[in-house]
């Protein structure tokens, strides 16, 4: 597929290590804490990003996908950290140098600690907030850059907050009829412990008070409003038009959270408000994008009474996900028809131990992308998620996702089959 990016994904909290000055930092570190653990030096990746850069390009592989950390770049509020911006500036040098295009997400979940005082994203300062800080970013390294993500999983709040709503009302039922609580996990795309923060919510107010100066930090995975979706789009329009004002040449566009929503007869009303929610309710405010990044994992189906539990002996992923690559193909598509957009698939993938599960999925969902392209869709490339085993939010480092496996112990970097299989079908 001539000028098709096909590389792999990274997040700066989960790899680069020490990142402390950012919300997640402080709530790791917390007694009440809902992470299995803390992320410390994660994959150290902002020392070793040269070695892992060189994994892509051996492998075959044209683009990597990484984020810029605001927390290091703003540490305090309006002063910038020149030395963490010549930090970026080598990671975008170094991709250049070895012919590897870099796909920059300005905002990858964590945000400086100082704005959870100042409300967080439920309150209109973020968008200006947001904008002053992609405004520094794209004058001093634009330059370097020709795709941009202003908001990873911009609708992962609104999903968040439709998941606790639902274990709620699961969790009442169940107390009403002396019954366990069902297990909320392996519903949202992002390692969420959600038995824990339900049990621990009470606990937590003091210890927030204390750190952040609230007692409910509103980070940008905290259960959103329709108010503070709201602000994220503004969020994301406004950093739109600071990138084209300041590089007009760079394509800009957000990337979603996107279950292939499916239905079983009488659950077709039930899929339409759950797609709506992920996606159509977005599109007034990327009409004017340059691409959509689509990021999947696997399928949700509904029932008559609303989402239905994975199949009965279906095949599941560390994350509790059903194994289900085709649902790539199935999302793009629809993607594509209700927006017109373009599209980067900006993260897919699969959390398990055993390789060949990996390279059995990465290649169904690959050749699902290569069928939109041949049909000639607008897909313009694939990410898989990730390219090291790394820090998996909440549920810490036990999931499992790289291509590549990381010893933290020594940080050594082991290169697994599927590396090597994504290389081969990008060539």
């Amino acid at each position: 597929m001539k000028d098709f990016l096909t590389g792999a994904a990274t997040a700066a909290h989960q790899v680069e290590g020490n990142n402390t000055h950012s919300d997640y930092w402080l709530m790791e570190h917390m007694k009440n804490t809902d992470f299995a653990e803390p992320s410390g030096e994660a994959c150290d990746h902002y020392h070793r990003y040269k070695e892992d850069i060189d994994l892509l390009k051996k492998a075959g592989l044209n683009a990597y996908r990484f984020s810029i950390e605001w927390a290091r770049i703003e540490p305090d509020e309006g002063k910038f950290d020149e030395a963490e911006i010549q930090h970026y500036r080598d990671v975008l040098t170094y991709c250049h140098e070895n012919d590897i295009e870099p796909v920059v997400t300005l905002y990858h979940f964590t945000s400086p600690a100082w704005l959870m005082g100042k409300g967080g994203w439920e309150d209109d300062s973020v968008v200006n907030f947001f904008e002053h800080y992609v405004k520094k970013i794209m004058t001093e390294l634009g330059s370097l850059m020709h795709y941009v993500v202003t908001l990873n999983e911009a609708n992962m709040g609104i999903q968040i907050a439709e998941i606790m709503e639902r274990y709620k009302k699961q969790m009442m039922a169940a107390a009403a009829a002396q019954k366990d609580t069902p297990n909320a996990e392996g519903i949202a795309q992002v390692g969420m412990n959600f038995n824990t923060m339900m049990a621990k919510m009470a606990a937590k107010k003091a210890e927030n008070k204390k750190f952040f100066g609230v007692e409910e930090p509103q980070t940008f995975v905290s259960a959103r409003t329709a108010h503070g979706d709201e602000l994220v789009m503004k969020a994301h329009m406004a950093a739109r038009k600071a990138i084209h004002e300041i590089c007009p040449d760079v394509k800009v566009g957000l990337s979603l959270s996107l279950h292939d929503v499916q239905w079983l007869p009488g659950g077709e009303e039930n899929a339409k408000k759950a797609w709506d929610q992920d996606f159509s309710h977005y599109l007034y405010a990327i009409k004017d994008d340059d691409f959509i990044g689509v990021q999947n994992y696997t399928r949700s189906l509904f029932g008559p009474d609303g989402l239905l539990s994975v199949p009965e002996g279906a095949d599941k992923t560390q994350m509790d996900y059903e194994f289900y690559p085709l649902a790539l193909e199935h999302v793009v598509r629809r993607v594509i028809k209700e927006s017109g957009l373009p599209v980067i698939v900006t993260e897919n993938g699969i959390a398990t131990t055993d390789d060949r599960r990996r390279q059995t999925f990465i290649k169904c969902a690959y050749d699902g992308v290569k069928a939109c392209v041949a049909d000639g869709l607008p897909v313009k490339g694939y990410f898989y998620w990730s390219l090291l085993d790394n820090f998996e939010w909440q549920k810490g480092f036990s999931m499992t996702f790289g291509l590549t496996a990381v010893d933290r112990s020594t940080q050594k970097r082991t290169p697994k089959d599927s590396l090597y299989l994504l290389g081969q079908l990008a060539q």
